[in-house]
């Protein structure tokens, strides 16, 4: 099962950087993007099953995490909403479910002079699976996603769940690389990146749209 780790997280790291890279919707990120989704459904599963047995809190909240964004990431762009309704109310559940438990463990680490420094990240866990559980419930009472909504959802799940996978190798296994790649500026780089990049995807989605939205007025004015 380690092995099985290993190789899919480091084919969903190339894979996940090709597809961020890419230009969407072109050959190489649709394939790119198909690669790095099975590989990190493979990499979070193992890595939760490894976690549990452990166990190690952290690691079981942020593959289950991790999980359902690229579920979800994927669903956003693969079906539309009633014909995932059903899927999609299980994962908000299982979003819902991840919130509840990162708050719980974080409130209860806190309270552990020996382990409070780490109950921040289990509050960043929580909050962004409470965040994206909201907007599930939101998405199922609309009924439907088109356009730059479609897509920004699906940007940014799938490029939180690559800003996770960065973080846990570069930063989160430090201590398993060379003593001189250990310097924690050096392996920030791929994690700020990753953020940049899906934050300069955001952007330009949602550039689009005012852009078209405004020549559409221009266009009606001059009517």
């Amino acid at each position: 099962m380690v092995i099985v780790h290993i190789v899919a997280g480091s084919l969903a790291l190339i894979a996940g950087m090709i597809a961020l890279f890419a230009r969407k919707g072109a050959i190489w990120h649709c394939r790119s993007g198909l690669v790095f989704a099975i590989a990190m459904l493979v990499m979070t599963s193992t890595g939760a099953v490894m976690a549990a047995l452990k166990p190690e809190r952290i690691s079981i909240l942020a593959g289950v995490l991790t999980f359902y964004l690229v579920c979800t990431g994927v669903l956003a762009v693969r079906k539309p909403v009633e014909e995932s309704r059903g899927a999609l109310t299980a994962f908000m559940l299982v979003a819902f479910a991840v919130a509840i438990a990162g708050y719980a463990i974080g409130f209860d680490v806190r309270a552990n002079p020996r382990m409070a420094g780490s109950a921040p990240l289990f509050f960043v866990f929580a909050s962004v699976a409470f965040a994206a559980a909201l907007l599930d419930a939101r998405l199922l009472w609309a009924g439907a996603l088109q356009g730059a909504h479609r897509l920004a959802r699906h940007l940014w799940r799938m490029g939180f769940a690559l800003l996770i996978a960065n973080a846990s190798f570069f930063l989160g296994q430090a201590k398993l690389l060379p003593a001189p790649m250990r310097n924690f500026a050096l392996l920030s780089i791929p994690v700020l990146t990753v953020l940049l990049m899906t934050v300069f995807w955001l952007v330009r989605v949602y550039g689009k749209r005012t852009a078209a939205r405004r020549r559409g007025a221009i266009v009606a004015a001059a009517r």
